[in-house]
Protein backbone atom coordinates (compact mmCIF):
# COMPACT_ATOMS: atom_id res chain seq x y z
CA UNK A 1 0.00 0.00 0.00
CA UNK A 2 1.31 3.18 -0.94
CA UNK A 3 1.52 5.78 1.62
CA UNK A 4 -0.70 8.74 1.50
CA UNK A 5 0.64 12.51 2.82
CA UNK A 6 -0.10 14.16 5.95
CA UNK A 7 -1.24 18.07 5.78
CA UNK A 8 -0.06 19.13 8.85
CA UNK A 9 -1.84 23.10 9.96
CA UNK A 10 0.86 23.52 12.65
CA UNK A 11 2.59 26.71 14.36
CA UNK A 12 -0.45 26.80 17.11
CA UNK A 13 2.34 26.44 18.87
CA UNK A 14 5.39 25.55 16.74
CA UNK A 15 6.76 23.53 20.17
CA UNK A 16 3.32 21.04 19.89
CA UNK A 17 3.53 20.73 16.21
CA UNK A 18 7.18 19.57 16.65
CA UNK A 19 5.64 16.84 18.81
CA UNK A 20 3.40 16.05 15.95
CA UNK A 21 6.39 15.51 13.71
CA UNK A 22 7.97 13.69 16.05
CA UNK A 23 5.77 11.20 16.75
CA UNK A 24 3.84 10.90 13.10
CA UNK A 25 8.02 9.46 12.11
CA UNK A 26 8.46 8.24 15.45
CA UNK A 27 5.25 5.83 14.88
CA UNK A 28 6.11 5.50 10.69
CA UNK A 29 9.29 4.03 11.83
CA UNK A 30 7.72 1.58 14.39
CA UNK A 31 5.24 0.58 11.82
CA UNK A 32 7.04 -0.39 8.83
CA UNK A 33 10.70 -0.58 9.81
CA UNK A 34 13.67 0.59 7.81
CA UNK A 35 14.37 4.08 7.17
CA UNK A 36 10.40 4.52 6.34
CA UNK A 37 9.15 8.32 7.48
CA UNK A 38 6.03 10.08 7.26
CA UNK A 39 5.45 11.75 3.78
CA UNK A 40 3.79 14.73 5.12
CA UNK A 41 3.26 18.66 4.71
CA UNK A 42 3.27 21.56 7.23
CA UNK A 43 1.76 24.81 6.85
CA UNK A 44 2.78 26.92 9.75
CA UNK A 45 1.07 29.81 10.87
CA UNK A 46 2.49 32.61 12.80
CA UNK A 47 1.04 31.78 16.20
CA UNK A 48 0.54 35.76 17.13
CA UNK A 49 -1.78 36.19 14.42
CA UNK A 50 -3.97 33.63 15.56
CA UNK A 51 -3.60 34.68 19.38
CA UNK A 52 -4.34 37.66 19.04
CA UNK A 53 -8.03 36.75 16.83
CA UNK A 54 -8.75 34.09 19.82
CA UNK A 55 -8.53 36.90 22.57
CA UNK A 56 -10.30 39.07 20.44
CA UNK A 57 -13.24 36.87 19.65
CA UNK A 58 -12.81 37.62 16.06
CA UNK A 59 -12.75 33.70 14.91
CA UNK A 60 -14.47 34.64 11.15
CA UNK A 61 -10.79 35.95 10.49
CA UNK A 62 -9.10 32.90 12.19
CA UNK A 63 -11.57 30.68 10.37
CA UNK A 64 -10.01 32.13 7.02
CA UNK A 65 -6.62 31.47 7.65
CA UNK A 66 -7.39 27.66 8.09
CA UNK A 67 -9.14 27.50 5.46
CA UNK A 68 -6.90 28.45 3.16
CA UNK A 69 -4.07 26.82 5.08
CA UNK A 70 -6.28 23.53 4.32
CA UNK A 71 -6.62 24.31 1.16
CA UNK A 72 -2.85 25.33 -0.07
CA UNK A 73 -2.03 21.42 1.70
CA UNK A 74 -4.61 19.99 -0.06
CA UNK A 75 -3.75 21.86 -3.41
CA UNK A 76 0.11 20.26 -2.87
CA UNK A 77 -0.79 17.13 -2.63
CA UNK A 78 -1.92 16.48 0.91
CA UNK A 79 -4.89 13.06 1.27
CA UNK A 80 -5.68 14.03 5.29
CA UNK A 81 -5.96 17.33 6.93
CA UNK A 82 -4.55 17.36 10.74
CA UNK A 83 -4.97 20.70 12.30
CA UNK A 84 -2.10 20.09 15.17
CA UNK A 85 -4.05 22.49 18.12
CA UNK A 86 -7.33 21.31 20.15
CA UNK A 87 -9.04 24.91 20.58
CA UNK A 88 -8.70 25.44 16.15
CA UNK A 89 -11.06 22.81 15.58
CA UNK A 90 -13.56 25.21 17.09
CA UNK A 91 -14.02 25.94 13.20
CA UNK A 92 -13.35 21.94 11.94
CA UNK A 93 -16.68 22.13 10.17
CA UNK A 94 -16.17 25.20 8.08
CA UNK A 95 -12.75 23.82 7.28
CA UNK A 96 -13.93 20.34 6.36
CA UNK A 97 -16.53 21.99 3.49
CA UNK A 98 -13.86 24.11 2.15
CA UNK A 99 -11.84 21.05 1.45
CA UNK A 100 -12.57 17.71 -0.61
CA UNK A 101 -9.69 15.66 1.60
CA UNK A 102 -10.85 14.16 5.27
CA UNK A 103 -10.11 16.10 8.50
CA UNK A 104 -9.14 14.07 11.05
CA UNK A 105 -10.91 15.40 14.19
CA UNK A 106 -8.29 15.64 17.25
CA UNK A 107 -11.64 14.61 19.59
CA UNK A 108 -12.11 11.47 18.28
CA UNK A 109 -9.24 9.17 18.20
CA UNK A 110 -9.09 10.32 21.85
CA UNK A 111 -12.69 9.52 22.62
CA UNK A 112 -12.83 6.56 21.11
CA UNK A 113 -10.25 5.46 23.74
CA UNK A 114 -11.70 6.54 26.11
CA UNK A 115 -14.89 4.50 25.25
CA UNK A 116 -13.11 1.68 24.17
CA UNK A 117 -11.06 1.89 27.94
CA UNK A 118 -14.91 1.39 29.37
CA UNK A 119 -14.57 5.25 31.20
CA UNK A 120 -17.52 7.25 31.43
CA UNK A 121 -16.84 10.59 33.37
CA UNK A 122 -14.08 12.67 32.36
CA UNK A 123 -11.95 15.97 33.16
CA UNK A 124 -11.15 18.25 30.32
CA UNK A 125 -8.44 20.80 30.61
CA UNK A 126 -7.23 22.74 27.85
CA UNK A 127 -7.48 26.11 26.91
CA UNK A 128 -10.72 28.70 28.23
CA UNK A 129 -12.23 28.44 24.98
CA UNK A 130 -11.60 24.41 24.89
CA UNK A 131 -13.51 24.30 28.22
CA UNK A 132 -15.82 26.46 27.85
CA UNK A 133 -17.22 26.65 24.64
CA UNK A 134 -19.56 24.18 23.20
CA UNK A 135 -17.76 22.80 20.03
CA UNK A 136 -15.55 20.32 21.67
CA UNK A 137 -17.93 19.22 25.40
CA UNK A 138 -20.57 18.56 22.79
CA UNK A 139 -18.98 16.27 20.85
CA UNK A 140 -17.87 14.20 23.35
CA UNK A 141 -21.03 14.47 25.11
CA UNK A 142 -23.34 13.65 21.97
CA UNK A 143 -20.97 11.64 19.74
CA UNK A 144 -19.70 9.43 21.82
CA UNK A 145 -21.37 9.35 25.46
CA UNK A 146 -19.17 10.77 27.71
CA UNK A 147 -19.96 12.93 30.61
CA UNK A 148 -17.13 15.79 30.96
CA UNK A 149 -16.40 17.69 33.38
CA UNK A 150 -14.18 20.78 33.69
CA UNK A 151 -12.38 23.27 36.53
CA UNK A 152 -14.21 25.96 38.03
CA UNK A 153 -13.96 29.57 36.81
CA UNK A 154 -10.81 30.21 38.73
CA UNK A 155 -9.03 26.97 37.63
CA UNK A 156 -10.11 27.29 34.08
CA UNK A 157 -8.13 30.80 34.40
CA UNK A 158 -4.81 29.18 35.72
CA UNK A 159 -4.90 26.58 33.27
CA UNK A 160 -5.16 29.09 30.46
CA UNK A 161 -2.79 31.12 31.34
CA UNK A 162 -0.87 28.54 32.24
CA UNK A 163 -1.13 27.34 28.74
CA UNK A 164 -0.33 30.52 26.70
CA UNK A 165 1.83 32.92 28.91
CA UNK A 166 4.04 29.77 29.61
CA UNK A 167 4.00 26.53 27.14
CA UNK A 168 3.14 27.86 24.40
CA UNK A 169 6.51 30.18 24.96
CA UNK A 170 8.78 26.66 25.58
CA UNK A 171 8.46 27.10 29.52
CA UNK A 172 7.96 24.34 31.44
CA UNK A 173 7.44 25.57 35.39
CA UNK A 174 7.31 23.37 38.06
CA UNK A 175 5.47 25.34 40.19
CA UNK A 176 2.64 25.30 37.19
CA UNK A 177 2.87 21.45 36.77
CA UNK A 178 2.23 21.31 40.37
CA UNK A 179 -1.03 23.51 40.09
CA UNK A 180 -2.09 21.49 36.85
CA UNK A 181 -2.02 18.23 39.05
CA UNK A 182 -3.88 19.91 42.30
CA UNK A 183 -6.55 20.80 39.68
CA UNK A 184 -6.68 17.32 38.71
CA UNK A 185 -6.97 16.39 42.15
CA UNK A 186 -10.29 18.57 42.52
CA UNK A 187 -11.45 16.69 39.04
CA UNK A 188 -11.07 13.87 41.09
CA UNK A 189 -13.56 14.17 43.96
CA UNK A 190 -15.95 15.45 41.48
CA UNK A 191 -15.90 12.49 40.05
CA UNK A 192 -13.37 12.46 36.99
CA UNK A 193 -12.60 8.76 36.18
CA UNK A 194 -9.43 10.32 33.50
CA UNK A 195 -8.19 13.00 32.26
CA UNK A 196 -8.51 14.67 28.54
CA UNK A 197 -5.02 16.85 28.32
CA UNK A 198 -7.05 19.15 25.99
CA UNK A 199 -4.50 21.50 24.67
CA UNK A 200 -1.75 20.12 22.55
CA UNK A 201 1.13 21.82 24.69
CA UNK A 202 -0.11 20.47 27.87
CA UNK A 203 1.53 16.80 27.21
CA UNK A 204 4.91 18.95 27.44
CA UNK A 205 3.81 19.96 31.85
CA UNK A 206 1.78 16.62 32.50
CA UNK A 207 2.34 12.93 31.92
CA UNK A 208 0.51 9.63 32.87
CA UNK A 209 3.45 8.83 35.96
CA UNK A 210 2.11 12.36 37.08
CA UNK A 211 -1.26 11.19 37.42
CA UNK A 212 -3.26 8.91 39.22
CA UNK A 213 -5.73 8.13 36.93
CA UNK A 214 -5.44 7.57 33.41
CA UNK A 215 -4.43 10.22 31.26
CA UNK A 216 -5.43 10.78 27.38
CA UNK A 217 -2.63 12.63 25.63
CA UNK A 218 -4.51 14.27 22.45
CA UNK A 219 -1.60 15.04 20.95
CA UNK A 220 0.13 11.56 20.51
CA UNK A 221 -3.72 10.02 19.96
CA UNK A 222 -4.74 12.59 17.29
CA UNK A 223 -1.03 12.30 15.61
CA UNK A 224 -1.22 8.19 15.54
CA UNK A 225 -4.55 8.26 13.96
CA UNK A 226 -3.24 10.39 11.15
CA UNK A 227 -0.82 7.21 10.69
CA UNK A 228 -3.21 4.89 10.60
CA UNK A 229 -4.95 6.60 7.98
CA UNK A 230 -1.67 6.98 6.10
CA UNK A 231 -0.39 3.44 6.14
CA UNK A 232 -3.57 1.56 7.05
CA UNK A 233 -4.57 0.09 10.61
CA UNK A 234 -3.12 -3.07 9.55
CA UNK A 235 0.64 -2.40 8.77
Amino acid sequence: MTMKTIGLIGGMSWESSMLYYQIINETVKVRKGGHHSAKSLLYSVDFQEIKDLQHQGNWAEATKIMIEAAQKLEAGGADVIVICTNTMHKMAPEVMNSISIPLLHIADPTAEKIVSDKINKVALLGTAFTMEQPFYKDRLTGQYGLEVVVPDEADRAVVHDIIYHELCLGIINEHSKKKYLDIIDSLIRKGAEAVILGCTEITMLISQEDCTIPVYDTTRLHAEAAVDFCIGDGE
